[in-house]
């Protein structure tokens, strides 16, 4: 790991590299046409790769009797389809259901990543994956407003006319900026930030418990200061689980509440 080549278990009580970017950024393996093509570049691909093959072999036959894999994918698609995007949308939510499950897939692969032996690296704890995620929600539901209700979307928006009229000044201004700047980072920066805090947490607990009860011939008894760390270490990998199950649900349910609010707006 990362944090154990600068390690000193003599004088420390947990390890942590000098800088903490080293456990999210990482060096370029090869550049084409001047980008770099990184570890988390790689992992972005297998993600959506993963996701692709996933839909592709759980959908492609219709059996009487479904096997383990058509069941987990008929199951998911069955959330997102009823209970994100027709319980939220409602009757126009056949079309958007294509965006919806392919994001909620591809956040929460990218989430478990995080607990996935030898990656044990969410790539949605970098900061350009979520907010380019969250832009593409952004001009979706920017376009939907607009295609469907032209010019009125911003005008009453900014000019809410079921708010008292003293009101509408201050109540269209707050909406004015919450929707059309501020809705995109706010859906990145939540999946961000709590991914970013898991990963952070993973790897000092369990890297520092593995670290000093392995450098048990070294520093004697106090080689023990690791075992609860990995014990707390363990209790924090089962909890991101369900973390990352969590956010890559709120990321679709706030992309279908924006989506559901251009076309009924007025509400």
């Amino acid at each position: 790991m990362i944090l154990a080549t600068e390690c000193d278990v003599a004088n420390e009580v947990i390890c942590a590299p000098a800088n903490v970017k080293d456990l999210f950024e990482f060096d370029a393996w090869f550049t084409v046409a001047g980008l770099a093509f990184t570890r988390t570049t790689f992992l972005m691909l297998l993600a959506a790769l993963i996701v692709v093959a996933v839909l592709y072999f759980g959908l492609r036959k219709q059996r009487l009797v479904p096997s383990k894999l058509d069941a987990v994918v008929e199951g998911l698609v069955g959330f997102v389809r009823d209970d994100v995007a027709r319980d939220i949308i409602g009757p126009d939510s056949r079309k958007y259901l294509p965006y919806l499950l392919s994001i909620f897939l591809f956040v929460l692969v990218g989430n478990l990543f995080e607990v996935t032996p030898l990656i044990n690296f969410p790539i949605t704890s970098r900061m350009a994956i979520p907010f380019f995620l969250s832009l593409v929600t952004y001009f979706v539901f920017m376009i939907v407003g607009f295609g469907k209700n032209k010019f009125r979307y911003l005008i009453d928006t900014a000019w809410p006319r079921h708010v008292p009229i003293g009101l509408r000044w201050l109540v269209g201004l707050i909406e004015l900026v919450s929707v059309f700047f501020l809705r995109p980072f706010t859906l990145a920066v939540r999946l961000f930030a709590n991914m970013v805090a898991g990963h952070l947490m993973l790897t000092l607990l369990l890297g520092s418990g593995v670290i000093f009860v392995m450098a048990v011939g070294d520093i004697g008894a106090r080689s023990l200061i690791g075992l609860p760390w990995l014990a707390l270490g363990l209790f924090i990998f089962l909890f991101e689980i369900v973390v990352s199950l969590l956010q890559a649900y709120i990321f679709t349910l706030l992309s279908a509440v924006y989506i559901e609010s251009s076309i009924h707006f007025e509400h």
